[in-house]
């Protein structure tokens, strides 16, 4: 299985000219620990984290002047930057750790936990196609009989398919970030806002050629 099995493809970004204020309101809203920062061309340039903000309005814990003159100009500049940019741009990292999207569940795995992060971004040349978060990968491995093992060509086709007819609904704003395939059973995970939703969702993933089964995961939300 491959981060492009289980990777969200429709993400929650910014770009490095938005006001701060309108990137924690988007962070709150669609309850995530960080933003990838992209440019015009959706190049990946940085990342808006719950870190990168702890230092705003008293939020990070004091610490001893006799440390801050130890601290280079170019670090106490840079933590300046942080607690008191308007602009993403002067607040986000651009330290970035991401993975490509035929990287193995076990690579992107190892890179959350070596780095200690929640989510890595998906990249392709350069450029953000999806996300995994440690919940898709929990995810995957729920519905998977054999842990991180290779996606067989006609799961990852149902699966695209799927994700296309998704995208043409108007009545869900559901995406791909919870559904999965595996051995033609299809996994869908996730916040719906009505009973009529999750039925709709349901007969669309059953309406897909090749889906054995559907195995409801949905959280309702009404």
């Amino acid at each position: 299985m491959k981060a492009h099995d289980v990777m969200v493809r429709d993400v929650v970004s910014t770009g490095p000219d938005a006001d701060v204020a309108e990137a924690i309101k988007l962070l709150s809203e669609h309850d995530v620990s960080a933003l990838p920062v992209i440019d015009a061309n959706n190049k990946m340039i940085g990342i808006l984290s719950e870190a990168d903000l702890l230092g705003r309005n008293g939020l990070a814990h004091a610490r001893p002047w006799w440390i801050e003159t130890l601290l280079p100009a170019s670090k106490l500049a840079d933590q300046f930057a942080k607690a008191h940019g308007k602009k993403v741009k002067e607040v986000m990292s651009t330290d970035l750790i991401t993975a490509d999207e035929d990287a193995s569940l076990s690579e992107v795995a190892a890179l959350l936990e070596r780095h200690r992060i929640k989510r890595i971004p998906i990249v392709t040349d350069g450029k953000l196609v999806g996300i995994v978060s440690r919940s898709n990968l929990i995810q995957a491995l729920a519905s998977s009989k054999v842990v991180l093992t290779e996606k067989k060509a006609s799961d990852r086709a149902i699966r695209l398919e799927l994700l296309d007819r998704l995208g043409k609904q108007h009545w869900t704003d559901f995406g791909s970030r919870n559904v999965i395939v595996e051995d033609g059973v299809v996994h869908i995970w996730g916040l719906v806002g009505s009973e009529s939703e999750r039925k709709a969702l349901t007969a669309l993933a059953e309406g897909v050629p090749g889906v054995a089964s559907v195995a409801d995961e949905m959280i309702p939300a009404y």
